[in-house]
């Protein structure tokens, strides 16, 4: 009987297959199917930063300024009208969550500054969450902000959510640090329990029409595994933190790549948006499939096998390997239809 099993921040889950934030959450529904085809755990659509002030401070007329766009939804960054549940509606949605199914339910903060969120941490650990991650979306565009300011933001954030409650606390970053390691090692350090690799930002286009900043919104696909696979590999083992890998994750050979490096868990959206939450099933069973054929027993025993610490070639994830893929280009030679294929499938 192959072992399936993995633990991310302290909760025992079935399978590494975990459902990442994004609309599927948005209702009980969603949530109960996602369950019934095999996700390990949810993480919940995000409360968002400015949600908190529109409660605090009444004043919904800050909301309907700028344009950022985030993470987890297919849209600009919704008028208060457009936002899907206001802060009690999301601690009632926990709640309902947790009633409904057995597996953890992960609730999610976004936003880009430490004020207001210890408060909602603690009533989201009332409500009855397993687990809190932290959706930290902040892209530095001011040139008087130096990196250790930037830094020190996630650190701040991170350290009061994690003096504010008791369940384990994830943070979803980004890889734009000029040290990844070295960040990573201060966030694990200041109490994260899990760190989610990575956030993508999504940036804005031009309507040429109506010349208009609109929204343009990519689902990833598989070749965004390539980030989250290298730092993952390079962060296992030196860490105490767990380590979630989330953007790429498409079929059960990225699963696998994912596990191998050293993540706890692999969280899927994109795929699930495309495809349906059937293919999570889909997804399990290609993973068995191919532990069973290539007798591996569990996915502990895989854990961390190709990660920088065990690697036969520590070098595979430095500047030396780049050299030898650079020079291996030299010898690549494509058709002008297949170099429209390749670029097509981007």
């Amino acid at each position: 009987m192959i072992d399936l099993s993995t633990k991310y921040m302290g909760l025992q889950l079935r399978t590494p297959l975990v459902a990442s934030a994004s609309p599927l959450s948005q209702e009980i529904d969603g949530i109960c199917r996602l369950e019934e085809a095999g996700a390990s755990a949810i993480v919940l659509y995000s409360l968002f930063e400015e949600q908190l002030r529109l409660e605090q401070l009444e004043l919904e007329d800050r909301l309907s300024t700028g344009t950022e766009s985030f993470a987890e939804a297919v849209s600009f960054f919704p008028q208060p009208r457009e936002f899907h549940l206001g802060p009690e509606g999301y601690l009632n949605h926990i709640r309902r969550a947790k009633n409904a199914v057995s597996i953890p339910i992960i609730a999610s903060l976004n936003g880009a500054t430490a004020g207001g969120w210890t408060e909602y941490a603690r009533q989201i650990e009332q409500a009855g969450a397993d687990a809190l991650e932290c959706n930290i979306y902040f892209l530095a565009t001011d040139p008087e902000v130096s990196s250790r300011e930037v830094e020190q933001r996630y650190l701040d954030i991170v350290a009061a959510v994690r003096s504010a409650v008791t369940i384990p606390v994830a943070v979803k970053i980004s890889p734009f640090f000029s040290n990844m390691a070295n960040m990573a090692k201060r966030l694990d350090a200041v109490g994260a329990n899990g760190l989610v690799l990575f956030n993508r930002f999504y940036q804005p286009d031009i309507n040429l029409e109506e010349l208009e900043i609109e929204p343009n919104v990519l689902l990833s696909t598989p070749q965004a595994l390539r980030l989250p696979l290298t730092w993952i590999g390079i962060l296992y083992g030196r860490l105490r933190a767990s380590l979630a890998a989330t953007s790429g994750v498409h079929g059960p050979e990225d699963v696998i790549k994912l596990l191998m490096v050293g993540a706890d868990v692999t969280m899927l959206c994109s795929v699930l948006l495309r495809n349906g939450v059937g293919h999570l099933r889909k997804i399990e069973n290609g993973l068995l499939k191919w532990m069973e054929e290539h007798e591996y027993e569990s996915v502990r025993q895989m854990q961390g096998s190709m990660s920088q610490l065990r690697c036969p070639d520590p070098s595979a994830f430095e500047r030396a390997q780049y050299m030898r893929a650079v020079k291996g280009m030299r010898h690549v030679t494509v058709s002008g239809r297949e170099a429209w294929k390749i670029l097509n499938r981007r």
